[in-house]
């Protein structure tokens, strides 16, 4: 219930309250306890806590963003302890008002102590509400009875840096981002056929900002809790039967390599993940990127809807295990989206995606640690990556990776010099740092050299030394974290500051190797104890995955995707979301644009290129009118 209505039915119970008053008010002493009886009757019979769930939908749009936010996903009747708190109010309330008839001055001060503990017990109702709604509900769910807030952990997600627009206008200010919005607005915001339809409630997210035009949530993912093991929960998301027919229907059309029949699955289930994957993935081969991460922001709108009441994946201490195959897209949708952010440069939204991606599963199926350093240091989070590497807890410490070792020396740079003289000189320097980089890992020179590029003569002296010579070191597991590393952070090694670290300490390990040899064999042993196996424990992890490239096919490649058209009607089931009910899709530009992805784009439900009724003439279809009626 809005706060603007509670606030009105106090007052009409207070103006029933002040009438009995009145008649009574020549006996105050005798009729106070038989003014307040019937009252108190009176508002047992029309509670305010009764009608918290009534009249959502007729004054949400008047009612408090706030308040009316923190009820509405609340839908159990609160405690008999916030019952009782509110009802002790309102009765000193009433009584306060009794006084003021009596006691002039008394009455104003009343007046004010009147007004401030209604305002102060909304404000506390909301917060007793939701505190006490979550802890009545984990006790009846078996398995939540231990069920506490862990204490805040490293890898603590900020959601107001997961919006890309905020990040956005901090970078270009918001006059550019406006205008741009406005720009994009002018071709894709016209609607179809100018009928008012059925309007539908886009739920608020915090991974995206879901768009007006999107589909109604159609409810067929939920998720489950699991158990509760070392203060972490763990969860897992479920099927419904209606997106089982989806799935089984996509998997038939991924058989035989049929996208046309992917995107008549989006037509009945709009918001079938898989589908919106494979979809996002062709978008981005054929250069639609807005259109592949527009596929990618349904995937985690939909998986965001479905989350569980207790499933707080910001605060670090759920877990959704890759293992289950129900868990897979969103971790393939959340590394999709963070890539995407670092491509529009947005380096402080892509960290606080890969820390929520860590934070999920422990064993990290994506390979987000070796993303993590990086976008720290372009986002200039430079304490929080060193207190990162101290403080989480893994098998093996961090900087023995080859990512870790390189930015943490990078990091002390930075630090250094914003650090005041007094600064803590127990640490280890960034010259240090670089140096221990170098001899364990001496095949990063080598390729930063070739792919930053560094041209000077001076890195062609040092690539002479036996010690940089080699691409390679041997273990099949560091070689592969090399590339990784590589691909993924050439770019910060174009500053020229950073160049100079790099460059002294080579010079400073050649020298360190002339006059002490067994300092090489001592540091090949640390290699092999820190990967001691002869495999490559990585190579679930592409290479390709990390690089700031987009990859393309050439139209050959993207044509053996096409065989005929399916009729929709073969892959049963029913349309999860006609666009009858909803808002109406955008028109969309075709100008300039593939044409293969033009005409996958028109499958999708959400999309509308416009026709006659829009205003919209073939121009081919009048000239060739205009020929005929020359003929005649």
């Amino acid at each position: 219930m809005s706060a603007r209505l509670l606030k009105k039915v106090l007052k009409e119970q207070e103006q029933k309250k002040q009438h009995v008053i009145e008649e009574d008010e020549q006996d105050e002493l005798l009729n106070d306890d038989e003014s307040v009886s019937p009252d108190s009757g009176a508002g047992s019979s029309k509670n305010p806590f009764d009608l918290l769930n009534e009249g959502d939908d007729a004054d949400e749009d008047n009612a408090d963003q706030v308040y009316a936010d923190e009820t509405s996903t609340r839908k159990q009747e609160p405690p008999p302890s916030v019952k009782n708190a509110l009802n002790s109010a309102y009765t000193s309330n009433n009584k306060s008002k009794k006084k003021k008839q009596k006691k002039g001055k008394e009455g104003s001060l009343s007046t004010g102590k009147r007004e401030t503990p209604l305002d102060v017990n909304l404000e506390a109702l909301a917060l007793d509400i939701e505190s006490s709604s979550q802890q009545s509900g984990l006790n009846k769910q078996p398995g939540f009875e231990n069920f506490k807030q862990s204490k805040p952990s490293v890898l603590h997600v900020d959601p107001k840096y997961l919006n890309v627009e905020n990040e956005l206008r901090r970078i270009f200010g918001s006059k550019v981002v406006k205008s741009f919005e406005k720009s994009n607005q002018s071709s894709s915001s016209r609607q179809v056929r100018g009928g008012r339809r059925g309007n539908h409630h886009i739920r608020k997210t915090v991974l995206i900002y879901p768009s007006d035009h999107w589909p109604r949530w159609d409810g067929s993912l939920s998720m489950e809790f699991l158990e509760t093991k070392d203060g972490c929960h763990f969860f897992r998301y479920t099927h419904s039967s209606s997106y089982d027919q989806a799935q089984r229907a996509f998997e038939a059309a991924q058989a035989i390599h049929d996208l046309n029949g992917v995107a008549s699955v989006l037509m009945y289930h709009p918001y079938h993940l898989d589908s919106l994957i494979t979809m996002a993935d062709y978008f981005k081969f054929v250069g639609e990127h807005q259109m592949s991460a527009d596929a990618i922001a349904k995937c985690l709108y939909a998986m965001e809807c479905a989350w569980h009441p207790m499933f707080t994946p910001l605060q670090g201490n759920c877990q959704l295990k890759f293992s289950h195959d129900s868990n897979k897209p969103l971790f393939k949708a959340l590394f999709t989206h963070m890539k995407n952010m670092d491509r529009r440069g947005c380096h402080r939204s892509a960290l606080e995606v890969c820390k929520l991606l860590l934070a999920l599963d422990s064993d990290d199926p994506t390979g987000a640690m070796f993303c993590l350093d990086y976008f720290a240091l372009r986002a200039g989070e430079y304490a929080w990556l060193e207190q990162f590497s101290e403080d989480y807890r893994t098998d093996t410490s961090l900087w023995l990776l080859p990512n870790f070792s390189y930015s943490l020396a990078v990091c002390r740079f930075y630090l250094k010099q914003e650090e005041s003289s007094d600064a803590d000189t127990a640490k280890a320097s960034s010259a240090d740092l670089m140096n221990q980089a170098l001899m364990l890992h001496p095949p990063v020179l080598k390729k930063l050299v070739a792919k930053v590029p560094l041209k000077d003569q001076a890195w062609t002296n040092i690539l002479k030394n036996s010690y940089f010579h080699s691409d390679q070191i041997g273990i099949p597991s560091v070689d592969h974290l090399i590339n990784i590393y590589v691909e993924q952070n050439y770019l910060i090694w174009r500053l020229p500051d950073l160049q100079k670290l790099l460059r002294d300490g080579a010079s400073h390990v050649i020298q360190t190797l002339e006059h002490n040899k067994n300092v090489a064999k001592d540091w090949t042993c640390v290699r092999k104890e820190a990967f001691p196996s002869n495999k490559n424990e990585y190579g679930h992890l592409l290479v390709q995955d990390f690089s700031d490239t987009v990859q393309t096919l050439p139209p050959d490649n993207l044509q053996n995707f096409m065989v005929d058209m399916r009729d929709p009607a073969h892959l049963g089931g029913q349309v999860a979301n006609p666009p009858a009910g909803g808002q109406a899709p955008a028109l969309r530009d075709v100008a300039n644009r593939n044409p293969l992805a033009v005409l996958f784009e028109s499958l999708l439900p959400w999309v509308n290129y416009g026709g006659p009724e829009d205003g919209i003439v073939d121009e081919n279809r009048v000239n060739e009118q205009g020929q005929g009626n020359e003929d005649l």
